[in-house]
């Protein structure tokens, strides 16, 4: 390095600071030095080599070579980050940084409206045709007359009259089925149409109708099955309504899926035997079909059939013997798409098994799939496209639209590691390398530091090829690089693609059931015989601390404060005491400790959700809880679900093991959701979208148990809680899931806190909500016993009869008044407790702050019971 300076000028000065960072970049070696020089030189070249292309129709790009070839790894190129930030900043940088959301919105695709056609649009009845002029309905019904003059007898048998303005009055005054007597199939998508009475009158005049569409009309909104079955029972041909297949579909719904008939051909023009015979494809993909088997879909009506997709179908009035039975009857089928697991099973390779006849099978060979062993299998997933409304701003297009396109890292020095993720959005030729399973390229984020430090960093991407790349060849790279189906790949691909949703709710069913069946019932295998250090000799007992509170604040006789581990009685300490600590400080198995062995049972959330799980199973007071580490399909699975019955779908994430609501989130986005995994291992609860407020804002209260025994269960609650408060308004707006202190309690670490006296909110919550606030404290004593038992009866390996140890438990009430378990904390902070006197909420009688640990030692270790509930 320079003499002056810190600052790299040598190829080795490079390697030497950033040694680590190219390792795990996964840089070749042989790239290093041309990195280094571009890095110094800020040499932007990759415009020379790639070419920018619009494909999904406008709502996504993608990058080509643009050059004759690029052999593998024989070139690198930096990528520019155009967008950097923490999480809870998106949203008022988006708003406050000028040309920010205009830039990502464009990045992101989601600039322009999906209907770019430059149309003027009428103040009167009218539609809209391809070339922007208006039309009135009556225009449109004299144009199709004169066509079908044209072309043959006059009769109109396919009439197509969407989004053209139609009421109720005006389909009455229109008298369709007097001028279309014939008609095979209508469509009056996107009209007004709003009276069940009178759509089924008009419609069920056409006794011919073989299809009818009447998606997104008001009526659909509010009506149940019955308009359905009216139309079905007066029109008996009908066999495609809403898109969907009818009970009575056969000949005419299959010829439609597979073009057989349409507008120009809306039924066989010469009355064959076999219309159907020239069918080779057919997609009959989520068109509700219940029951496949009838004598339209058979081998003798298509013989020629070779690609056939039924995904999306329930089909349960069919075995999954008799369904294989009639596919194996089909000689040519070469191609099948079907939901896995579904109709046919849950196995890949099962099906392959009874259809020997199968090349491919949703996309993947057959000889791959057979290979590699897989039963559940998927290709050519559809992606995830960024979806908006015209009257929606762009910096809320760019917030659903960006965990498409996000990517994340940490930063970290020798002393610590940052709490906070980094979020990074590449630049507009870096944002177009898409994703493949078999990528040519690799891209990694590399932080260059051109003064030798971490302050003077610069994060890039840094982009090269893996394989050899060939021109106007797509430029590719794996988005869960690294990340195999042990680490839930397919699941994950879910944040960027459509997977099939059918098997993830078919584990999220299996998931359920399970819990159903779990109730273990807590009973004591020994008898209380809790010793307690009330000393004969009248000596007092050494206690060891690294809590500065108490030491401060613990001063009864029977106590005496020692520096030295080793000659302890009582070790209490805000550190694990494992193996390692015992050898480095001389602690011993016969000193008093204050943790039980194995409580990551109960103070790591997902250990938390399990312990209770394998005991309760789903209890009222635990909200749904999944392990992102080892449960995502169940969560994407009951996401799914809870989308398809109109619920409620707002999820926390929080990490396994921090405290103060660092890392943690709050998105109703499933993308969101699968790539918050990136920045740690989380669980994904379901967020009380309703809590209890005091005085419009939310609020959760934190107890402090203390633990004797685990067998036989020996709790007891402090008569000392406190509330915490959230500093803004309650507010479900989708803006306030970034404003920590909407959402968040924790407000003692760097933020405004207002402490509120116990006593004073407990009759102040009671006046606001016309409550009883004793009868509340006992669902919370209850709640709080449970927990506590279902760590004893699921890990009995918790007890030890030197341990004893004071838990902190956070409790929200939702807007019934019912208790919910958010965590339990070990060695909790009680700067609270020791800081300000309250009052026990039976007796009125005050319980000074300074004498809190004089009472928690006095319950722990002397059996008493002053200012404590045994629960």
């Amino acid at each position: 390095m320079s003499s002056n300076s810190n600052r790299i000028e040598t190829y080795e000065d490079f390697v030497k600071v950033h040694g680590v960072l190219l390792a795990a970049s996964g840089l070749p070696q042989s790239l290093h030095r041309q990195l280094f020089q571009k890095l110094t030189t800020e040499t932007f070249d990759a415009g020379s080599y790639f070419k920018i292309e619009v494909c999904e129709d406008g709502r996504q790009r993608r990058l080509v070579l643009d050059s004759q070839s690029m052999p593998k790894e024989s070139n690198v190129f930096l990528v520019d980050h155009a967008w950097t930030y923490r999480l809870s900043d998106a949203f008022s940088q988006l708003q406050e940084v000028p040309g920010l959301a205009q830039r990502m919105a464009s990045l992101m695709c989601v600039d322009t409206d999906l209907d770019t056609d430059s149309e003027e649009v009428d103040a009167v009845n009218g539609v809209l045709h391809e070339n922007g002029t208006k039309s009135n309905v009556e225009d449109i019904l004299e144009s199709e007359i004169h066509n079908a003059t044209e072309k043959g007898d006059g009769t109109v048998k396919w009439l197509e009259l969407e989004d053209a303005d139609i009421g109720d009055d005006m389909l009455l005054s229109l008298n369709l089925s007097s001028k279309f007597p014939d008609l095979q199939a209508l469509s009056l998508c996107g009209n007004k149409l709003e009276t069940v009475e009178i759509i089924v009158q008009e419609v069920t005049k056409f006794k011919n109708i073989r299809a009818l569409w009447l998606n997104n009309n008001p009526v659909l909104e509010k009506c149940d099955h019955c308009m359905e079955d009216a139309i079905l029972q007066g029109c008996p041909k009908l066999e495609i309504y809403n898109s969907n297949f009818t009970i009575n579909f056969g000949e005419w719904a299959l010829g439609f899926c597979g073009e057989v008939y349409d507008k120009d051909n809306p039924s066989s023009l010469c009355l064959r035997d076999h219309p159907l015979q020239s069918v080779t494809s057919l997609d009959l993909s989520n068109r509700c079909i219940h029951d496949l088997v009838n004598k339209a879909f058979s081998p003798a009506e298509m013989p020629s059939l070779s690609h056939l997709n039924i995904r999306g179908n329930p089909l349960e009035q069919n075995s999954v013997r008799e369904l294989l039975e009639v596919l194996k009857g089909f000689p040519c089928l070469q191609s099948l798409g079907v939901d896995i697991p579904g109709p046919l099973g849950e196995s890949a390779i099962e099906i392959l098994e009874s259809l020997p006849t199968l090349c491919t099978l949703n996309g993947v060979t057959a000889s791959k799939i057979l290979e590699e062993g897989k039963h559940v299998i998927d290709s050519m997933l559809q992606p995830r496209l960024p979806e908006w409304s015209a009257d929606q701003p762009l910096a809320d297009r760019v917030l659903s639209a960006m965990w498409l396109y996000l990517m994340t890292y940490r930063l970290a020095n020798e002393e610590k590691i940052d709490e906070t993720s980094v979020w990074y959005v590449m630049d507009e030729l870096g944002s177009a390398v898409r994703h493949s399973d078999e990528p040519n390229f690799r891209v990694a984020p590399f932080l260059f530091m051109p003064e030798g430090k971490l302050s003077s960093a610069v994060s890039f991407s840094i982009l090269w090829p893996i394989q050899n790349v060939y021109k106007s060849d797509e430029c590719t790279r794996d988005f869960l690089y690294g990340i195999g189906e042990d680490k839930q790949r397919s699941a994950r691909l879910t944040a960027w693609f459509h997977t099939p949703q059918s098997y993830f709710i078919n584990e999220y069913e299996k998931h359920c059931q399970k819990l159903q069946f779990k109730s273990l019932s807590y009973t004591p295998t020994k008898s209380s015989n809790t010793e307690s250090l009330h000393r004969s000799d009248g000596c007092a007992s050494r206690v060891y601390t690294d809590i500065p509170y108490v030491e401060e604040f613990l001063t009864r006789t029977e106590f005496v404060i020692t520096t030295e581990p080793k000659d302890a009685d009582i070790i209490w300490t805000s550190l694990q005491v494992d193996e390692d600590m015992k050898k480095a400080t001389g602690i011993t198995d016969q000193q008093y400790v204050n943790q039980f062995p194995f409580e990551s049972c109960l103070v790591m959330k997902h250990h938390l959700a399990e312990t209770v799980q394998k005991a309760h199973g789903s209890p009222e007071w635990l909200q749904p809880t999944y392990n992102l580490e080892t449960h995502l399909p169940q969560l994407i699975g009951d996401y799914y679900v809870r989308k398809r019955d109109g619920l409620n779908n707002l999820w926390i994430l929080k990490p396994w093991n921090m405290a103060r609501t660092i890392d943690t989130s709050v998105t109703d986005d499933l993308s969101a959701v699968i790539r918050l995994m990136e920045t740690g291992p989380k669980i994904c609860q379901k967020y009380i979208e309703f809590p209890a407020l005091f005085q419009g804002r939310k609020f959760d209260l934190r107890y402090i148990v203390l633990v004797r025994s685990m067998d036989p269960l020996e709790i007891f609650l402090s008569d000392v809680f406190w509330v915490r408060l959230a500093n803004n308004p309650y507010s479900l707006d989708k803006h306030s899931f970034f404003e920590y202190e909407t959402h968040f309690t924790v407000m003692n670490y760097g933020r405004k806190f207002n402490h509120m006296n116990t006593p004073d909110f407990v009759r102040e919550f009671e006046v606001e909500h016309q409550v009883k606030w004793l009868e509340i404290h006992q669902r919370v004593k209850n709640t709080i016993r449970s927990v506590f038992e279902a760590a004893a009866v699921a890990h009995p390996e918790m007890h030890s009869s030197k341990s004893r140890a004071m838990y902190g438990v956070d409790i929200m009430l939702d807007s019934f008044f019912q208790p919910k378990l958010l965590e339990v904390t070990y060695c909790p902070d009680c700067t609270r407790a020791c800081k300000y006197d309250t009052e026990d909420l039976v007796t009125g009688e005050v319980v000074k702050g300074a004498d809190f640990f004089n009472y928690v030692f006095g319950c722990l270790f002397l059996n008493e019971t002053a200012h404590v509930t045994p629960l």
